[in-house]
């Protein structure tokens, strides 16, 4: 009841300004940071859980149990830049190798990958090793009906873009769909250069374009 009373502003006329009668204490006792588009008692309580968050992964893990040891274990990793920037682009390469590379960033993929890949498999490993469902997505939730158990779910993953919106209008959505586009092409660009490949900007285009049709055919 004090919070509440102490966001309001009682000076104010309900009946002229009930927004501000409402609201005016809040208003007057906070800005709005240059970083947000809003601010509210929410993103102060997440601001706030983010202090002690960092506070608590910063501590040493002698003696936690093993879900804290690894949430501090991963901290530390996204915080060592240093050794972040000396790996490069080294780690995105392995999890490439792991998923039988991308054929826009080798040299002879369908003679020497293809023979031997396997959509299943490599479905399975992006969905068990890192998290990300691509053409079909399957997880475990309660069962609608039988809320006693859980089953498997097997439904449409999210499409690369935030919603279908952005393969198919004009305005602002082809300009992101422009963007994500060229993304794509510079991403291709990077990890060829380095794997030490030729520069082949004509041969990316057509295989990012192909990417963009298939992910547009998925959102259609």
């Amino acid at each position: 009841a004090a919070r509440i009373i102490q966001n309001m502003d009682p000076t104010a006329d309900p009946c002229k300004d009930f927004y501000q009668y409402a609201c005016g204490g809040w208003l007057n006792r906070h800005v709005i940071p240059e970083t947000s588009s809003r601010y509210s008692i929410f993103d102060i309580l997440r601001d706030e859980l983010e202090i002690i968050l960092k506070g608590v992964l910063e501590t040493s893990d002698q003696g936690d149990r093993e879900a804290f040891q690894k949430a501090k274990v991963l901290y530390k990793s996204c915080m060592n830049e240093s050794l972040i920037e000396q790996r490069d682009s080294l780690p995105l390469l392995e999890a490439l190798t792991m998923v039988g590379d991308w054929p826009v960033a080798s040299a002879d993929w369908n003679k020497t990958k293809e023979p031997n890949w396997s959509m299943e498999e490599k479905l399975s490993i992006m969905n068990s090793r890192f998290n990300k469902r691509v053409l079909i997505d399957m997880f475990i939730w309660n069962d609608d009906r039988d809320s006693s158990r859980h089953i498997i779910y097997i439904d449409q993953p999210s499409l690369g873009m935030p919603s279908r919106d952005y393969y198919f209008n004009g305005g602002n959505y082809q300009r992101v769909r422009e963007a994500y586009l060229q993304f794509m092409i510079t991403i291709a660009k990077m990890i060829r250069e380095d794997k030490n490949m030729s520069k082949d900007d004509s041969f990316v285009q057509e295989e990012m374009a192909k990417v963009m049709e298939l992910e547009t055919e998925i959102a259609n």
